[in-house]
């Protein structure tokens, strides 16, 4: 089963790999207004993501010639999100590489593979595997209801409000002062988020989004 796209495929964000990883970012470029070619070799795979997904199509991603026939060197950005066979992983993202596509990410399940996929051309490798076991111990280990890295030592947090701030503004607070984070925004209950403002009163229920080192951030979502 496939549907083939009918735009310029440069306008089209080509995902190779429709596990769990590949159709959540398929899925969540579709709703986001982009066209998606979602391409795996296992059919079923593609059956099931074809009422989801913009244009879906069987093929083995690892051989170019599979490639060239569904116009790859035509795409400007292609993920590939293949993480239990490194050995596809890998020969995908040369061929993929040497057709010529401009951005490319793709998926890393540990250390070495990322290395591999970095050391033949693959500039953005993600480790979402890595990131999901961070945040879960982050919130399993403290008062985090969210944890976000940004990057290697910064992070925004979702966290219920310390108790010495409750009753004082954010200007009183002084947070970044006193805390080296940055507080910008808050929910009460039953309300949506808000931006931060000086004169917010934090109350006792109240749930902050926090911004800065990961350190600092994890120390103030634990009130210490």
């Amino acid at each position: 089963m496939a549907k083939h796209p009918k735009r310029n495929r440069a306008e089209t964000v080509l995902v190779i790999g429709l596990g769990r990883f590949g159709t959540s970012v398929a899925s969540s470029l579709v709703r986001m207004g982009h066209e998606v070619l979602g391409v795996d070799e296992n059919l079923n795979r593609v059956q099931e993501t074809a009422d989801r997904l913009t244009h879906v199509l069987q093929a083995d991603s690892t051989n170019p010639e599979a490639l060239r026939q569904i116009g790859i060197a035509d795409f400007k950005t292609a993920v590939i999100a293949i993480g239990s066979d490194i050995e596809a992983s890998i020969l995908t993202a040369l061929a993929v590489i040497e057709a010529g596509v401009p951005t490319i990410w793709a998926k890393a399940t540990n250390e070495r593979h990322g290395k591999i996929l970095k050391s033949i051309g693959v500039k953005n490798v993600v480790y979402p595997e890595a990131r999901m076991g961070q945040m879960v111990a982050h919130i399993l280990t403290g008062k985090m209801m969210d944890f976000v890295e940004l990057d290697s030592d910064f992070a925004m947090v979702k966290t219920r409000a310390p108790a010495e701030l409750v009753g004082l503004t954010l200007e009183q607070a002084q947070v970044r002062k006193h805390h080296g984070v940055s507080v910008v925004g808050i929910k009460r209950p039953g309300e949506v988020f808000t931006y931060a403002q000086p004169d917010t009163v934090v109350e006792q229920d109240d749930l902050l989004i926090v911004l800065g080192e990961i350190a600092l951030v994890e120390r103030f979502a634990s009130g210490s």
